[in-house]
């Protein structure tokens, strides 16, 4: 194949792998933002405390987190024995269905508590299809990529969840704009969650166009005459314990801040008195500037290493933690943009590197199960948990320094992290993993690469 051809087909899986991950975090930006909005005065009363229904509304956000490591676990034990293409084409339609549907559902007043349960259900349904994604749309470009440029490239699927956040955005701030309250309340807030299933349906056919990269076919024509080895989530758990845990100890600040500063500060402002079209406007803004941090760091972790960049992902973003509620204290709507934009561009610091970061810790045959378990495991208790810590911290303190503090204590543990992490710049993914499983006491023979 010719080099240009070659670059055809990367430009194909790019937009393909782009196109599911943009849906994902369209449907998880219009739930977080519903959360606040819609569901904690439709789905959950509260009893009159208006901070009781955002945190219940929480709750329910927070049985997506759990589920996705599920999801995780079930589509990177699939995906590593038939493909990255196929699950990835199943997850988009589990995805674009859960959200869709939710834009249907009756209201606590309609049908009293089988609201919220029908609610908790799609929600658990979407985070468990989300839990299979992420790991198959990096796999796909990371596999694809070239050695030396593989950190700009999966940067690009990174870059797909600020830009589903600011369609989600867009789309939320059109409707709150054009329509009053109450019938932004009343019927409005359903068109954003309708849309997901056009978005969706153009993610599949997209997606249809694209084969697995060949360094996976090979691994799997192997497999086929190899002796026959244990699950593949079993044997990453059992081969590759060292590799996870920095895996879920470097998502930990990433994730928690990520939550804060793009739902959690939708309660705040709105707690402060910010109008709601004001708050999706800024966060819109916000959202397109991290999707161009998200590919400059991208390239940067290509060019000085994956572990100086996260590093000054972490650093920045525990140090901006103490400054960013002041700044939206200040009632300075450019003061209250600042906040926001610097709090995603840290997190983008952290978030671009994740993706060469992880895939380059495991072997071809067990890579989805790895990055998919080392990335959503944390969610259970990173990013379901931070808006509900931090509206609790809100609501008992009635001040914003124990927020800092909860997000400063996470980045010290994801320091931690990153100084056992190896830097894996320019690394070839056929040797990923390996010293690992032969340095392990248990690590199973006849593997392939």
């Amino acid at each position: 194949m010719t080099e240009s051809a070659e670059k055809r087909k990367l430009y194909r899986v790019v937009a393909a792998a782009m196109s599911g991950t943009a849906v994902e975090w369209y449907d998880f930006a219009v739930y977080g933002t519903a959360a606040t909005l819609v569901f904690s005065k439709l789905f959950f009363p509260g009893g009159g405390d208006p901070l009781s229904g955002v945190i219940e509304a929480f709750v329910t956000y927070a049985v997506g987190f759990a589920a996705r490591p599920l999801g995780g676990a079930v589509f990177g034990h699939f995906g590593d024995k038939y493909g990255r293409k196929r699950l990835l084409q199943v997850s988009l339609v589990l995805i674009g269905t859960s959200t869709f549907l939710m834009g249907l559902l009756p209201t606590f007043q309609q049908v009293g508590y089988a609201a919220p349960l029908a609610l908790v259900i799609l929600r658990f349904v979407q985070g468990f299809a989300v839990g299979g994604e992420w790991g198959g749309a990096v796999l796909l470009i990371a596999e694809h990529s070239p050695d030396n440029r593989r950190g700009f490239w999966t940067s690009f699927v990174q870059a797909a969840a600020p830009v589903g956040n600011v369609i989600a955005a867009l789309v939320l701030w059109a409707l709150s704009s054009v329509l009053d309250d109450a019938s932004f309340l009343s019927w409005g807030w359903r068109i954003a969650f309708l849309l997901s299933a056009v978005i969706a349906l153009v993610g599949w056919y997209v997606r249809t166009r694209i084969e697995d990269a060949p360094i996976f076919k090979e691994a799997a024509n192997r497999a086929k005459t190899a002796k026959p080895s244990r699950p593949p989530m079993l044997e990453v758990i059992r081969t590759q314990p060292r590799n996870l845990l920095i895996a879920i100890g470097l998502k930990l600040a990433e994730n928690i801040w990520y939550w804060i500063v793009a739902a959690f500060s939708v309660t705040y402002l709105n707690y402060l008195g910010i109008k709601t079209g004001n708050i999706l406007l800024l966060l819109l803004t916000a959202q397109f500037l991290a999707c161009l941090a998200i590919v400059f760091f991208g390239h940067l972790c290509d060019r000085i290493g994956r572990k100086p960049v996260y590093l000054f992902g972490i650093v920045t973003s525990a140090a901006f933690s103490f400054a960013i509620f002041p700044l939206y204290r200040s009632e300075s709507m450019v003061l209250t943009l600042l906040g926001i934009c610097v709090g995603l561009i840290t997190w983008s610091a952290m978030y671009a590197p994740q993706s060469a970061l992880m895939a380059e810790m495991f072997p071809t045959r067990v890579r989805y199960s790895g990055v998919s378990i080392g990335y959503q495991f944390s969610s259970i208790f990173a990013g379901s948990l931070a808006p509900i810590i931090a509206t609790a911290l809100l609501q008992t303190y009635g001040a914003s320094l124990p927020i800092s503090l909860y997000v400063a204590t996470a980045a010290l543990l994801s320091l931690v992290a990153l100084f056992f992490a190896r830097e894996s710049r320019g690394n070839s993914l056929r040797d990923a993993g390996l010293n690992d499983e032969q340095s392990s006491a248990e690590a199973v023979p006849n593997r392939i690469a």
